[in-house]
């Protein structure tokens, strides 16, 4: 009975220390380069060019939105205007359509900050399609104010989604007539900040 009152505690340690051991290990998650789609907003070229790299490094269909009456080429115009929809609601039409949204698992959403919101025209793209079950993952390119309430906001409008950790880092500053910030050297120390966020959250390219 001695021996039995020994070996107990003993198993049990062995099965919890296991238990631990097995949920500190990070799940990958492997995807299939066909069933990737990378959707981008880009105004400047900076998301563009993180888009560009995430296909790079999981491969996928790279779709950028395009709306059927483009903004103002000023930029304040544009900022008014695109305040004035965040107040309203309002949900630009798109010229972009995505056939068969059916056969994408993973949806990679790339956008910039606008008036620290989430862009009107990504909005309309998230309502336009049911991404129920769907991994979507988002990244973001801004002027150094930060991420605001966009991926937040893309949470929201996809509540039945696995929404994963996302992705962001400084592209231009329109406002100052800087425009196409990630290039030479920075688009280079860029696209080890998607590699090592991409190992992060765990997605690989699935081995054909």
């Amino acid at each position: 009975m001695k021996a039995i009152n020994i070996i107990t505690p003993l198993l049990m340690f062995c099965i919890l220390f296991s238990c631990t051991n097995a949920q500190e290990k990070p799940v990958q998650k492997t995807i299939r380069s066909k069933g990737v789609l990378i959707v981008y907003l880009s105004r400047t070229n900076n998301t563009k060019a993180i888009a560009e790299m995430i296909q790079q490094q999981v491969g996928g269909d790279l779709v950028a939105i395009e709306m059927q009456k483009p903004y103002p080429a000023d930029y304040k115009t544009t900022v008014a205007q695109v305040a004035n929809e965040n107040e309203s609601g309002f949900l630009p039409l798109l010229r972009t359509k995505i056939e068969n949204i059916d056969q994408y698992d993973t949806v990679f959403v790339g956008f910039p900050t606008w008036g620290m919101a989430l862009p009107p025209p990504m909005k309309s793209f998230l309502r336009q399609y049911n991404f129920k079950g769907k991994t979507i993952v988002p990244f973001n390119t801004n002027a150094g104010y930060g991420i605001g309430s966009t991926f937040e906001t893309v949470k929201t409008l996809c509540p039945e989604s696995n929404i994963l950790e996302g992705f962001t880092t400084k592209g231009g500053i329109e406002r100052d007539g800087e425009l196409l910030a990630i290039k030479d050297a920075r688009r280079k120390q860029a696209e080890q900040e998607v590699l090592r966020w991409l190992q992060k959250i765990n997605i690989v390219k699935r081995k054909n």
